[in-house]
């Protein structure tokens, strides 16, 4: 495919090139990359909140949260002398004298795919693990986001010269012809279906991947709660940017006993923060496209719409939507719902909540409330997802030190701080000896004597 009178297979052969060089490597050149980004952001703030207003409508504080990839840049200058630095490991008597050490070392040119629901955030917190740990990277921004890939775009550009970090606009058959080329590795947040197409390409290649997808997160909330917090917590991690977040609380899974309390809280809360007229509120963003909105609205009929239910194809607006008497079966429960629909299911018993969530693929996220620490116990055991919060929602993804990614369907390997260098980086064993020492015991031919020494060597370890 020809681009601007070049292929994206010759940027990619410079690239090659220029991380042949060995300039990538140095502590210095990292660092001073990671300055040039941070640089760079911090000189276009207004035009990158002013980009996610146009794509999604995004509030300005909203659009600061995508912002700060700034703290992921000073976190990762800080510590990567700490990271770089050789690790020396034991050795066993029998290659003594010896010593073994751990070198991280650069993967080569990494290619980074990005979604639109956050889509300054979710390419530039992927690259920075890129530059910091030594690689040369290539970008393909969402082209639905197409205000921010322009602005991503102008960055990129005015930042890097292409043959070290380039970017690729485009849709789909551009994706394609990243696609069928060999990278060192990938790394594609989006959809599941989509996730899998990338999976399948790089397994042509060999090539490794880092899948951050999705899935539908559920909110367990148990009796033993503090309710207007509860419900305060949970309507901002649903409907902070429209619902289109990957680990927003996809339904609510609440005791009977306050399941109908649980709703006036959250109704409140929906009448609080946004008014009672959300589509005036500057506060409450807009669905991406026509196409999502229409899912969208066919959504609204799989229950009975406590509030909300109200749209405009116009202004690609769905309002903040409550449902209650939702059947398990309905579509609303049959796909993540990427939007802001929250159906209101009830349990019985914590057990009964326990197998419903287990009975589904595993989700990037669970959010329990419940003040019980037992149960938080059984939760944390007996229930496997990609993260997990007690009494809040989606504000682990911001903490540096905590690896985020999911586990099953909803995503491979995981990134953020420390992880985000070590997804982009091979860690290689590195054993040295002198040539004195050697007391001969594995050359042929082997004797009685060497392999008793051996079992009862390795018996009593």
């Amino acid at each position: 495919m020809i681009i601007n009178n070049y292929s994206i297979s010759s940027v990619l052969t410079s690239q090659r090139q220029y991380f042949a060089t060995g300039e990538t490597k140095s502590i210095h050149f990292r660092r001073q990359q990671l300055e040039k980004l941070k640089s760079a952001i911090v000189a276009r703030q207004d035009k990158i909140l002013k980009a996610l207003n146009q794509d999604l409508g995004k509030p300005e504080l909203e659009g600061c949260f995508e912002l700060a990839v700034l703290q992921d840049i000073e976190y990762a200058i800080k510590h990567l002398p700490q990271w770089i630095k050789p690790r020396k490991v034991k050795t066993g008597l029998e290659v003594f004298p010896s010593s073994a050490k751990i070198y991280s070392e650069p993967l080569g040119v990494v290619l980074i795919i990005g979604p639109w629901n956050y889509p300054f955030s979710l390419i530039i917190s992927p690259l920075i693990g890129a530059i910091a740990s030594g690689n040369c990277a290539m970008i393909k921004p969402s082209e639905l986001a197409p205000h921010t890939s322009t602005l991503l775009t102008e960055l990129i550009k005015d930042t890097f010269s292409s043959e070290y970090i380039s970017i690729q606009e485009g849709g789909v058959e551009v994706a394609q012809e990243l696609l069928s080329l060999k990278f060192d590795h990938i790394f594609f947040t989006g959809g599941t279906k989509i996730g899998q197409i990338v999976m399948s390409a790089a397994a042509q290649h060999l090539t490794p991947v880092t899948l951050e997808l999705g899935g539908k997160s559920p909110c367990i909330v148990d009796q033993e709660i503090n309710l207007k917090e509860t419900a305060k917590r949970i309507t901002w991690g649903k409907f902070i940017n429209a619902g289109q977040t990957c680990i927003a609380p996809d339904y609510i899974l609440v005791d009977h006993a306050i399941k109908k309390d649980l709703i006036i809280a959250i109704t409140q809360c929906i009448k609080d923060f946004f008014g009672e007229n959300p589509s005036e509120s500057s506060d409450f963003a807009r669905i991406i496209n026509a196409r999502q909105f229409e899912r969208l609205r066919g959504l609204l009929n799989s229950g009975e719409i406590i509030i909300g239910g109200d749209t405009n194809p116009d202004t690609k607006y769905i309002s903040p939507t409550v449902l209650d008497h939702v059947n398990i079966d309905s579509p609303v429960m049959a796909e993540e719902i990427f939007g802001p629909i929250l159906p209101i299911l009830e349990y019985q018993t914590l057990d009964e909540a326990i197998v419903f969530v287990n009975s589904k693929p595993k989700p990037l996220a669970l959010y329990f409330f419940s003040n019980n620490k037992g149960k938080q116990q059984r939760i944390l055991q007996e229930t496997s997802s990609g993260g997990l919060c007690f009494n809040e929602t989606i504000m682990h993804v911001g903490i540096t030190e905590l690896p985020f990614g999911g586990v099953g369907d909803s995503g491979i390997g995981a990134y953020h701080g420390k992880a985000s260098f070590d997804i982009f980086t091979h860690y290689k064993s590195v054993l040295s000896r002198p040539f004195w020492g050697d007391l001969n015991w594995r050359y042929a031919p082997y004797t009685q004597k060497t392999v008793k020494m051996f079992k009862k060597m390795f018996a009593n370890n």
